[in-house]
């Protein structure tokens, strides 16, 4: 079952400097329904004006990574790295028994457009750590590579939980498609463009809770850039 929900129906949050998209219940936006799925916790499409951006600030006990889609993002942190997170990259911070961090856009010219994601750990308690690697456009094209894994495998980022995160990049006739273990679930995100995720039509911002699905086809993409996360089925209390 593809449980859509359209761009549209996302929390809005209009700082001036920062344009945010809030899949789930974020900051000011709380919406009972939407309080995450599975270890899935956020989704924010977040688009900062040249040269401002988040101050440092804490985080414990979480998985955090970004997902730059245009322009650069400049992070620096109390484990005491510094990089800057372009297109292709992939960035990750176990926040674990604590760590601040503060992230700019790089650019006094352009703007930068990134995902942040957030990820609930299975551990509690562990050392900081970062990492960051970069998927060339040719990794992702017409197929679905995977970027986050508990293991680290083919050279993706690890992550503290029972979840696999795919990228992919489809246009014209690419098609790729996914297998779930049985019972898994799923999460597709488009961030670019559109597709279709068994034959249903998603747009850019588009997002579903996918249950009882086997077999996920991607199909008829035009610019479509997406995340898929393998999820361990575990359902989240339902509102009253």
């Amino acid at each position: 079952m593809i449980e859509l929900r359209k761009a549209d129906q996302r929390g809005v949050a209009d700082h001036g400097w920062l344009q945010s998209r809030h899949t789930f219940s974020f900051g000011h936006y709380r919406n009972p329904a939407q309080q995450g799925f599975s270890d899935l916790l956020v989704i924010n499409d977040d688009r900062v004006v040249k040269s401002q951006g988040f101050g440092t600030h804490p985080h414990r006990d979480m998985e955090i990574f970004s997902y730059v889609l245009e322009g650069a993002l400049a992070h620096q942190d109390s484990m005491g790295t510094g990089s800057v997170i372009r297109p292709g990259d992939v960035q990750m911070m176990s926040a674990g028994t604590g760590v601040s961090h503060s992230e700019y856009n790089h650019s006094e010219d352009e703007p930068v457009h990134f995902l942040q994601i957030w990820i609930v750990p299975n551990v509690r308690g562990v050392a900081p750590r970062y990492q960051q690697v970069h998927f060339s456009e040719d990794e992702k094209r017409g197929r679905l590579r995977v970027i986050i894994s508990p293991d680290g495998e083919a050279g993706s980022l690890s992550v503290y939980q029972d979840v696999n995160v795919h990228a992919g990049l489809f246009d014209g006739a690419e098609t790729a498609a996914l297998k779930l273990a049985a019972g898994r679930f799923a999460y597709v995100h488009v961030a670019r463009g559109s597709i279709k995720v068994n034959g249903v039509p998603f747009s850019e911002g588009d997002g579903a809770r996918i249950r009882n699905e086997e077999l996920l086809q991607f199909s008829d993409g035009d610019k479509a850039e997406l995340l898929v996360f393998d999820l361990r089925p575990h359902e989240l209390p339902q509102p009253v």
